[in-house]
């Protein structure tokens, strides 16, 4: 299972970098009222929150994200968010962080259930539990 717990590149990403990130269903958050926004949008339409708080430069990541987007256009009934942690550090030190990816999945906005680390069989696993329920 791979993790990255600290910056391992020079300088910020730049946009060209993320591209690889998103794909299928996958909802980039730029703001905190993004977050709102798309929570609240989830809350009303009864979908379940994967939210994927990654980073640009951490390789695990990037291996991930083309799975991602393979989940997010497989489970249309959940909504994938995917959160940059060096964009919004602020907003993701409020969710206590502390490798990427961390994914947290929500259902009216509460957390019920956590995965740290790039580990495709746990998250699909997890996706198909709470998908089923």
């Amino acid at each position: 299972m791979g993790q990255c717990f600290s910056k391992a590149k020079s300088g910020r990403a730049d946009l060209e970098e993320n591209v690889e990130f998103l794909g299928g269903n996958v909802h980039p958050v730029t703001s905190k009222e993004d977050w709102d926004q798309k929570l609240s949008e989830a809350k009303r339409d009864g979908k379940i929150v994967v939210a994927n708080f990654s980073a640009a430069w951490c390789g695990p990541c990037r291996g991930l994200a083309p799975f991602y987007c393979e989940l997010s256009e497989k489970y249309p009934s959940m909504m994938f968010l995917l959160i940059d942690v060096d964009e919004l550090t602020d907003f993701s030190t409020s969710w206590d962080i502390k490798a990427t990816p961390t994914f947290f999945f929500l259902k009216d906005g509460q957390q019920i259930d956590k995965l740290v680390g790039a580990n495709k069989p746990e998250l699909q696993k997890k996706i198909t539990a709470i998908s089923e329920k």
